[in-house]
């Protein structure tokens, strides 16, 4: 079974949306960037609140897991 670092993929999806042109951009684009560049900040972070919310994305993502087999 393959597993996937939640912190890694928001990394890529990070890197992927601001390679983008600046200019292509709308308003919810850049607000969708924003937050997703705070969550992975959240997740990275070494603090409770940051653990906490890296363990629900866990047991989350382990629910919609077992749930497609």
């Amino acid at each position: 079974m393959m597993t996937i670092n939640v912190g890694v993929l928001l990394a890529v999806i990070v890197v992927m949306r601001l390679r983008r042109r600046t200019q292509a951009r709308s308003r919810v684009e850049e607000r969708n960037t924003a937050f997703i560049v705070l969550a992975l900040g959240i997740v990275i972070a070494p603090t409770p609140l940051g653990e906490g919310i890296f363990n629900a994305l866990k047991q989350l993502v382990s629910g919609i897991s077992q749930a497609g087999t």
